[in-house]
């Protein structure tokens, strides 16, 4: 679902491009602003993923805030809605997804809306595979490279670790598995037991036997000491609070 900006200066265009963009089934929620500065002050606050960017506007013209907001460390994509055609190069120059016409036609808005769609889940896409480490392991005197979200858990092993993969695989890392702890923290891995780590999205169960805590993972059972009980419970409770 996009969270949207339309941004105009005339109240009648702006209210009936609001209008329109609710109706898709694709837009989740629409923020109105009369003119640029009143759309930079709202971005200044909240993060949308699309905004729909009259051009001529007095002041600070939709062409002058594309380029403002092409510099934000996570730009929203721009759909361009004007009366006039002679600023498509232009828009296009500052990689707008679209450039829509006055008087809008409710297809075509709704195919905006679908490039703004394919755009934003493109740059999130990128933006996931950027933040997903990559760990090289060696085996047989081969290197391998695998991504840290195609790990389910990590084991101890000695002063190393070893990664257990989804696909059933396992590779052997020299590492600590208390330096992995601290460093796969942010990436949602949580100590479980003074052996094992676990990715929080690859846990199918939380079991409880007689006081005593086991997570599935696949088909793995792995134990839950004492003392990592609670902070697991509580992770998963908001994990699960947070995808409703």
């Amino acid at each position: 679902m996009l969270s949207v900006l339309a941004v105009d200066d005339e109240p009648p265009a702006l209210a009936e491009l609001a209008y329109l963009l609710e109706q898709n089934e694709h837009v989740g929620q629409v923020l109105t602003a009369g003119d640029g500065a009143a759309a930079l002050r709202l971005l200044e606050q909240q993060h949308v993923d699309t905004v729909f960017l009259d051009i001529r506007m007095p002041g600070l013209s939709g062409l002058d805030l594309a380029r403002v907001l092409a510099r934000f460390r996570r730009p929203p994509a721009v759909v361009f809605v004007t009366a006039y055609d002679d600023h498509a190069v232009t828009a296009f120059d500052l990689q707008a997804v679209d450039y829509v016409m006055k008087p809008y036609r409710r297809e075509r808005l709704f195919e905006a809306i679908r490039r703004a769609t394919d755009a934003v889940s493109d740059t999130r896409s990128a933006g996931d595979e950027a933040d997903d480490e990559t760990i090289s392991v060696e085996l047989g005197g081969v290197t391998r490279f695998i991504r840290r979200s195609e790990v389910a858990y990590v084991s101890a092993q000695g002063d190393y670790a070893r990664l257990h993969t989804a696909d059933g695989g396992s590779h052997l890392l020299r590492v600590p598995l208390a330096t992995l702890e601290d460093r796969w923290a942010p990436a949602g891995f949580v100590r479980i037991h003074r052996s094992y780590l676990v990715a929080l999205t690859s846990i199918e169960e939380l079991r409880a036997d007689g006081g005593r805590y086991t997570v599935v993972i696949g088909d793995t059972t792995l134990p839950v000491s004492r003392r990592h009980t609670r902070e697991l419970r509580d992770r998963l409770v908001r994990r699960a609070g947070g995808t409703r």
